[in-house]
């Protein structure tokens, strides 16, 4: 659990920016293998910010859903948030927020999606149930769909694309809305992966007018019932979840060149899961999903022909 001071600690002594880096690239590489290996493909430049900025989400996810979330209430992630002030102030609280602040020095982030994130967390709060898809996307893109806006600047623009004399006076396409489709994407494949730990924490992210839809009831999640039901709901959520990693394909070819690969592995490694699922005939209650490493490696190839071609 996260421990955060009733007041930052201003005098503390902190680690050097190349230490804090490095903390960072280690939380990531523990925590999201799969995250970590599409990053190795980015250039050595780009690399450690992105770390930073992931590791700054995996550790405010840690705050609702990590082992001492129990004690997680609406006024830490009041301090939580003011600690982000700070950071982009350019007064580090902890080690790991010294990469984030030089991250948001050398590059133009926009404060507004870190705070957005923050609210998905609040939201995990006070809510275990969503009514419908439209309250279920608002979590989403506030948990995972911001993180493409906070990366956009590092992770850069083909301005190539805008090179023709008749193209010259206009601005760069900003794929934010593909940016977004990605996180949702991202999450929905989270969402569905991990139903059953949910459903043992009390919690349904699944919208309940979706589980009508189909005749599912509550009860039967909870009791991991696999029936005809359960098959058609599931697919239902996985064609949607699809939808979504199409619609972000569609963005990014408008990525600087050197970071279609590791977007494009991203995506065919998340995807991935949704495959796995069907194939353990959507037991998500007792089958974790997950994508062996040497099935990820063996993706790279096709990935890069897609970074390429696409």
């Amino acid at each position: 659990m996260l421990q955060l001071p009733d007041s930052p600690p201003r005098m503390k002594t902190l680690v050097s920016i190349d230490e804090s880096y490095k903390l960072c690239r280690q939380l990531i590489a523990k925590y999201s293998a799969t995250f970590y290996l599409s990053t190795l493909l980015l250039s050595e430049e780009k690399r450690p910010p992105i770390w930073a900025i992931y590791a700054w989400c995996r550790r405010t996810d840690e705050l609702v859903d990590g082992p001492g979330s129990a004690m997680t209430t609406p006024e830490t992630l009041d301090l939580w948030e003011q600690q982000l002030e700070s950071i982009f102030a350019g007064e580090p609280v902890e080690n790991y927020d010294v990469a984030l602040a030089d991250t948001v020095r050398r590059f133009p982030i926009e404060i507004q999606p870190f705070r957005d994130m923050i609210a998905g967390q609040q939201m995990d709060l006070y809510r275990s149930r969503y009514e419908t898809f439209e309250d279920l996307y608002l979590y989403c893109y506030r948990v995972a769909g911001t993180v493409g806006l906070m990366s956009t600047s590092i992770m850069g623009l083909d301005e190539t694309r805008n090179s023709a004399p008749w193209n010259c006076q206009q601005q760069p396409y900003m794929p934010t809305a593909e940016e977004i489709a990605l996180g949702i994407a991202k999450q929905l494949t989270n969402i569905l992966r991990d139903v059953g730990e949910d459903a043992r924490r009390g919690r349904i992210y699944i919208p309940l007018e979706d589980l009508a839809r189909f005749n599912y009831t509550e009860e039967d999640l909870f009791k991991g019932v696999i029936d005809d039901r359960w098959r058609s709901l599931m697919q239902f959520e996985i064609n949607r979840a699809r939808e979504f990693y199409t619609n972000a394909e569609r963005g990014i070819s408008y990525l600087s060149p050197d970071a279609r690969w590791p977007v494009w592995a991203a995506l065919m490694h998340y995807s991935r899961i949704l495959t796995i699922i069907e194939h353990n005939d959507y037991n998500v209650f007792t089958r974790r999903a997950y994508v062996p490493q040497w099935q990820k490696l063996l993706s790279l190839p096709g990935a890069w022909m897609r970074s390429q071609v696409l």
